[in-house]
């Protein structure tokens, strides 16, 4: 079984090695790494190219929103899962807007956690539905009030549009799979298809960019 390699960036030492020993009791999840500072985790991903990126808000040297910012630009395959005390929505906007895939609070039960690691490792976003959608209704309202792209048409598949349509609509893989008529299989494949040509590694980001490049439009974020 191929394990998900993980790095953990967290300056608590209590902290990291609570989520080191939590996520070492799995079989499918290998920590590969831990920084105690913004700076050092995006070494560490530059040099170990992970999976999955645990990281939190607030580190020493360099914060979790720059980092997160900088470990998708160099390794736009790595899921970040961010895990913080912080619930604020301009934090929330932020690390979205930096490229995190997953957005958890430190009080959650511990199995969230490890549930957390492989949806992000899968391409499924982790927020709340609701959090889900008002973030993405503020992306498109920006992305309306900026010069409008030309849609990028040809960039994406029919099939791959109406996935990443029903994505934006916060359906799950395995709904797409259902509405489509599509197994659960074909339509991960679609989504990877979809992250590689728009340069992401998660369906929240895949959506955010695809809002800015008119791939997707405002009304696409209403499901029907």
């Amino acid at each position: 079984m191929e394990k998900i390699r993980v790095i953990i960036a967290e300056d608590h030492t209590f902290v990291r090695e609570a989520t080191r020993q939590l996520l070492e009791q799995e079989p499918d999840i290998e920590i590969v790494g831990e920084a105690t500072d913004g700076a050092e985790a995006v070494a560490l991903a530059d040099r170990l190219n992970p999976d999955v990126a645990i990281v939190d808000i607030s580190m020493p040297v360099m914060s979790g929103i720059e980092a997160t910012e900088r470990i998708k630009a160099i390794r736009p395959g790595t899921a970040v899962l961010v895990l913080t005390q912080y619930d604020d929505d301009q934090y929330i906007f932020a690390l979205l807007a930096a490229g995190a895939a997953g957005y958890l609070l430190k009080d959650v039960p511990s199995a969230e956690v490890v549930r957390a690691v492989r949806s992000v490792h899968a391409g499924e976003p982790v927020l709340h539905p609701a959090i889900v959608k008002k973030v993405l209704a503020r992306f498109a309202a920006e992305a309306q009030e900026q010069p409008q792209p030309r849609p990028e048409g040809d960039l994406l598949t029919e099939r791959e549009r109406e996935i990443l349509r029903l994505a934006a609509c916060g359906l799950s893989n395995a709904r797409i799979a259902k509405r489509l008529f599509l197994s659960l299989r074909t339509v991960q494949v679609h989504l990877t298809h979809i992250f590689n040509k728009l340069g992401v590694g998660s369906r929240t980001e895949a959506v955010i960019v695809g809002l800015k490049r008119g791939v997707l439009r405002m009304e696409d974020l209403d499901e029907s």
